[in-house]
């Protein structure tokens, strides 16, 4: 890690549903990055805003203003096609606009103590969730159609989450994950998982969305600290590696294995086969938990996201030996950073910084 102001210089950041590019506000704009190419693929420079969601590769971008303009207000949500300039509809809301999520056929909208669903396409509202306040915004969406699952924190005194089936509009299940209130939840991008994260920040806990129980439960550290990020890989199917960064400055991975639930008798010996317990406990093999020690800078908030994932097997017997990833982590000081991961057959992690650039930096004719 080099040397970085911890000076907060970006508004907001996200990566798309499948993390090939992201978005960040800026006190001046919007920018968009393709994140494989590190390439500035989109600019507008006419203010402040503190959402940019975008819906895939599409030019669709959801856009929130800051307020520090008329023209801008965090009360106001934009739907902006990047190609031809145009802003394609605007909703107004009562209060601000604290979250926005999409997928191809559902636009969600949250604000303090209220969780609107849209059909995307015509805007139709379709449902409208009271909540408890939640003046963060907190909110787990998964994009996909078949099990398209929105969670919301259920309650401010303890860190439980109701998950809301937006494809049907009802309410799926309530979990309750934490005895402390909820800082960071993220769904898996199939929608069969949620980790949560608590504001004591010690344990990261994964759920089985369909039947609500508990399948893993991680001791991230034995001080407290705040969550900032929790990202699931990018697997089709079952997720095989979650990151989590948080104020430390440390980045946790742990490796997952959502595969068969083994018999008692028989468990895979594999590093990424099933290593789910037959009673889960607060703590599992620590061999399992990986640390990037001083990845991003302590005390800045940062947001991690597994963006590929390769499994490296003997050609000959098929044995695997080494699981690969990609992560990128976007720091809010306005850096970028890709770190190049590898955990062998013995589950031992080695990692480098591949790639560091300045988010703000960057022109549109200049690849990083």
């Amino acid at each position: 890690m080099t040397n970085q102001s911890s000076s907060p210089s970006l508004l907001c950041a996200s990566f798309n549903q499948d993390h090939s590019y992201f978005a960040v506000g800026t006190r001046d704009g919007v920018r968009i990055f393709d994140a494989n190419t590190g390439r500035l693929c989109y600019e507008r420079a006419v203010g402040a805003f503190v959402i940019a969601e975008m819906l895939f590769s599409s030019n669709l971008l959801a856009i929130v203003g800051a307020g520090h303009q008329p023209s801008l207000s965090p009360r106001r949500l934009c739907l902006f096609n990047t190609t031809t300039g145009a802003a394609l509809r605007e909703l107004n809301f009562l209060t601000s606009i604290l979250a926005v999520r999409m997928n191809r056929q559902r636009l969600i909208v949250i604000l303090q103590d209220k969780a609107y669903i849209y059909e995307i396409n015509s805007l139709t509202i379709l449902d409208t969730i009271d909540t408890v306040p939640n003046i963060k915004g907190l909110c787990a969406f998964s994009p996909s159609l078949d099990a398209c699952y929105l969670a919301l924190p259920a309650s401010t005194t303890k860190g439980s989450a109701l998950l809301y089936n937006v494809m049907e509009c009802h309410l799926h299940c309530e979990i309750e994950a934490h005895r402390s209130p909820l800082a960071a939840m993220v769904l898996s991008s199939n929608g069969m998982y949620i980790a949560t994260a608590s504001e004591q920040g010690t344990i990261i806990r994964v759920h089985l969305v369909s039947d609500a129980t508990k399948s893993y439960s991680f001791r991230r550290g034995t001080y407290p600290s705040t969550i900032f990020s929790v990202s699931f890989g990018p697997s089709k199917r079952l997720p095989d590696i979650l990151a989590a960064s948080s104020s430390s400055g440390s980045i946790h991975l742990f490796t997952l294995g959502f595969a068969s639930r083994p018999s008692s008798s028989k468990r895979s010996s594999g590093f990424l086969g099933s290593i789910i317990p037959d009673a889960v406990h607060d703590v599992l093999d620590p061999a399992h938990h990986h640390v990037l020690h001083n990845a991003v800078p302590a005390g800045v908030k940062s947001y991690a996201v597994i963006r590929k994932v390769e499994n490296v097997t003997n050609s000959s017997s098929s044995e695997l030996l080494a699981c690969r990833a990609i992560m990128s982590v976007i720091t809010y000081n306005g850096y970028f950073q890709e770190y190049n991961l590898s955990i062998d057959a013995h589950n031992e992690l080695s990692w480098s910084l591949g790639r560091q650039f300045n988010l703000l930096t960057v022109t549109m004719d200049k690849a990083s």
